[in-house]
């Protein structure tokens, strides 16, 4: 009997849960990514393997200020930096829907995501080397502190505890000095053209990059519309902001495709008693004496 069979297992597991995991470009938490987060979470007693080399999970940020107004920084920051860490060729970063996904499977929320007990745990089912999340502060002297505390999964290691603070107009600038003192402290290489390209702000209006926070935020919640609403508001604050054009047009496209299956349903006569209820069943199907009202189907969000 080949003794390593059981250490190889556990690798391809590993493996096959992070590296292997379908790739989401997107904001909205699908249900190919649901069921990936199952998939992990029942899986989690067999990962004994090593994390995957440079693998990286940016974990939400805790808002320890008070303030109920600062809860989008929460995963705002964490979008921030997952953004700006994936243009490094030499990592390899959790996209922000598959760590949401896992969220929801695990019943956590944003601040039960960093806590001590928790954030290792979250670590090793995506199977990565090390987390990133952190704290939202009141600073000293400035209004704003964001301080990390980068965590080698493995060993439970603290790596550092690296910190910005600013004005909240600042937003940008603190995210960028927390993203350059994370790549020191994980000792990833990163090229010229790279260092230049992560220099690029996600916008430099506040009131955008908020816009672009709850839209997100909304979009986790199931609120699709409202989420759109939010994307249109960042975008209409600056034209150029990362990822919310993307976002609404993902946001169009699911609502067409649902629409689509929908009608197909309805004409198959197979919705009725999947997709409606009893009482809607019968305001649907009109009197035998009455024109037939053409079904108006316009774009609505899963």
């Amino acid at each position: 009997m080949n003794r390593k069979t059981p250490l190889s297992t556990g690798i391809l597991i590993c493996l096959g849960l992070f590296l292997s995991a379908p790739s989401w470009a997107g904001q909205v938490v699908t249900q190919e990514a649901k069921a990936w987060a199952q998939k992990a979470v029942e899986g989690e007693r067999a990962l004994k393997a090593p994390p995957a080399r440079n693998t990286l999970a940016v974990l939400y940020f805790k808002n320890q200020t008070g303030q109920p107004e600062i809860d989008p920084l929460q995963k705002g920051i964490a979008l921030l930096l997952i953004t700006d860490l994936s243009k490094v060729k030499g990592l390899q970063v959790v996209e922000r829907v598959q760590l949401q996904a896992l969220v929801e499977e695990l019943g956590m929320g944003a601040s039960g995501l960093v806590d001590p007990g928790t954030a290792p745990r979250v670590g090793k089912i995506l199977g990565v080397r090390w987390i990133a999340g952190g704290e939202i502060l009141r600073g000293k002297v400035e209004e704003l502190r964001i301080q990390s505390s980068p965590l080698e999964v493995a060993t439970q290691e603290i790596l550092g505890q690296p910190f910005s603070e600013g004005q909240f107009r600042e937003l940008f600038r603190i995210e960028k000095e927390l993203l350059f003192d994370l790549i020191k402290l994980l000792r990833v290489e990163v090229t010229p053209a790279e260092q230049e390209d992560l220099r690029r702000p996600c916008s430099t209006n506040t009131r955008a990059l908020i816009a672009l926070f709850k839209a997100v935020d909304a979009g986790d919640r199931g609120n699709y519309a409202r989420a759109a609403e939010f994307y249109e508001t960042a975008i209409k604050e600056d034209g150029k902001i990362c990822i919310a054009n993307e976002a609404l047009e993902e946001l169009r496209v699911l609502g067409q495709k649902k629409s689509l299956d929908l009608l197909r349903s309805l004409r198959d006569q197979t919705s009725l008693t999947n997709q409606l209820t009893t009482k809607e069943v019968e305001k649907r199907v009109p009197p035998a004496t009455s024109v037939p009202t053409p079904i108006n189907i316009g774009i609505t969000f899963p």
